[in-house]
C-alpha cells in the first residue's frame, strides 16, 4: 500500500509580536499633549463682578485648568476697565497661589486697557507686557450716584424709611446728602485705596518710578507707562513668548464654555446685555 502524498500547507505568514497598548493615562496625556512644553493662555476681558463673566468663580476653573497643565509659562491676556475691588483681589491672590505652588512664571499681556480693577489682576503676574497703545494704570477707588430727592418731590412724592440702626439708611439717594455720610464714604475709598496701593507696591517694588500721580487714579498709555514702571515692555503675546521660550513653543487656549442655551442663543441673554453694557460704560471713562 502506498502512502499518498499530503497536500501541501501554504506558509503562514510571520506576525510579528503586538507592540504593548499604551496605558490609560498615556493615551489621556498623548491625547492632551501635556508632556510637550507650552504655554497656558488665559482670557481676562470685561467689567470685574461677582456675576459677570470675569470673577473669581468663573475664572477659577480656567486658572486652575492652566496651571494644572504643567505649562512652562502662564499668559493673561488682560483687557479690562476695572469693576469689584474684591474680585480683583480674589482673582490676584489666586493667580499668585497658583504660580507660587506649581512654580510656573505669569506674564499679563495688556490689550485695550487694563485698568483700576484690570490694572489690579496685570499686577499679580510676574511681569507686564503691553501694547503702545494701551492704557494701563487708574490706580485709585471710586463711588458714583444719583440723587433723586428734588425729583421725587416735584411729584408730590414722599419718602418714608424706617431704620433700627442710625447707619441702616446711609447715603438714601432719595435724601439730601449728609455730611458724616459723606466723611464715612469717604473713610471706606481711603481704605480701599491704600489697600490697592499695598498690592501695587508689593508687586511692582522697585520698578516703580517716584511720580506724584502714580496714585491719583490717572492712566498712561503705552511706552508711558513702562517708563514709570507700571509695565515693562511693549510687545505682544506670541512673540514675546517665542522670544523666550523657543519658536516651537505651543499655545494652549483656555475659555470659559457657554451654557447650552446661550450657544443656541437662548436664554441668559438679559444678563449677557447688562453685562456687555456695563462694560462698554466703564470702557468709556477710559476713553475706549
Amino acid at each position: 500500500m502506498t502512502d499518498l502524498p499530503l497536500p501541501s500547507q501554504p506558509a503562514l505568514p510571520l506576525v510579528p509580536p503586538e507592540a504593548p497598548k499604551p496605558s490609560p493615562l498615556a493615551r489621556l496625556r498623548r491625547a492632551l499633549r501635556m508632556d510637550r512644553p507650552h504655554v497656558a493662555v488665559v482670557r481676562l476681558q470685561g467689567a470685574i463682578g461677582a456675576r459677570g463673566p470675569l470673577s473669581d468663580q468663573a475664572v477659577a476653573p480656567l486658572l486652575e485648568a492652566a496651571f494644572g497643565r504643567r505649562p512652562v509659562a502662564v499668559a493673561l491676556e488682560v483687557n479690562s476697565p476695572g469693576g469689584s475691588p474684591v474680585q480683583s483681589s480674589l482673582i490676584a491672590a489666586r493667580i499668585r497661589r497658583l504660580s507660587e505652588d506649581k512654580k510656573v512664571p505669569v506674564t499679563a499681556f495688556v490689550e485695550d486697557v487694563a485698568a483700576s480693577g484690570g490694572y489690579w489682576i496685570a499686577a499679580a503676574a510676574d511681569d507686564i507686557v503691553v501694547d503702545r497703545a494701551s492704557l494701563v494704570g487708574s490706580i485709585g477707588v471710586i463711588a458714583a450716584g444719583f440723587g433723586f430727592q428734588g425729583a421725587i418731590a416735584r411729584w408730590g412724592i414722599e419718602r418714608r424709611v424706617h431704620t433700627a440702626g442710625r447707619s441702616k439708611s446711609l447715603l438714601d439717594p432719595f435724601r439730601p446728602e449728609s455730611p458724616e455720610d459723606v466723611a464715612r464714604l469717604d473713610a471706606w475709598l481711603n481704605q480701599l485705596h491704600d489697600t490697592f496701593i499695598d498690592h501695587v507696591l508689593a508687586r511692582r517694588g522697585a520698578r516703580l518710578k517716584s511720580d506724584p500721580n502714580l496714585f491719583s487714579g490717572d492712566v498712561w498709555i503705552g511706552d508711558k507707562a513702562v517708563d514709570r514702571g507700571l509695565a515693562d515692555a511693549v510687545g505682544h503675546l506670541v512673540p514675546t513668548m517665542k522670544a523666550r521660550h523657543g519658536a516651537a513653543i505651543r499655545f494652549r487656549r483656555l475659555g470659559r464654555r457657554r451654557p447650552l442655551l446661550a450657544r443656541l442663543g437662548l436664554g441668559a441673554a438679559a444678563e449677557e446685555a447688562v453685562a456687555l453694557a456695563e462694560e462698554r460704560l466703564l470702557m468709556a471713562r477710559g476713553g475706549l
